[in-house]
């Protein structure tokens, strides 16, 4: 099979079809549904045990999107009761260790992220000032709300 050439791609572009995958390979549902067939091929129900928090409805959405893009192979035994499995395709194996890195980041500088949060949150929060029995807010100095 001889794939179409196209011209080059660039993601900063806002017309560029690339975003399409981006965009889809940037889900968190994407990512953690690609970390978990890594493993091997996974049937349905252990593919959501694994991915906890997945609704069934998102679960099924996500694997006929990465179906569709080539990512994910889908195996249909002719067995009574039918066994269906999922698994990455040789495409799709090669999105696992960029995922996978991210996913490590994720949990290595969580302690961090959580940190900046709090401090960007406290930074954000309007000071409560009291003026005689009035309650005013203030966020930049000032108890009418502008700069002293």
């Amino acid at each position: 099979m001889t794939l179409p050439q196209f011209p080059a791609f660039d993601v900063m572009t806002a017309t560029c079809p690339s975003r399409t995958s981006l965009a889809r390979i940037a889900n968190k549902w994407t990512a953690m549904v690609v970390i978990a067939l890594s493993a091997g091929p996974m049937r349905f129900r252990d593919l959501r045990t694994r991915v906890d928090g997945i609704s069934a409805k998102v679960l099924t959405e996500t694997l006929r999107d990465l179906e569709r893009d080539g990512l994910v192979t889908r195996h249909v035994y002719g067995e009574i009761p039918p066994r269906v499995e999922y698994e990455l395709t040789a495409l799709g194996r090669t999105l696992y260790a960029p995922l996978q890195a991210l996913g490590r980041w994720a949990e290595e500088h969580f302690a961090e992220v959580l940190a900046a949060r709090e401090s960007y949150d406290a930074r954000q929060r309007p000071s409560l000032v009291t003026e005689g029995n009035e309650l005013a807010m203030r966020r930049d100095g000032g108890p009418d709300g502008t700069a002293s």
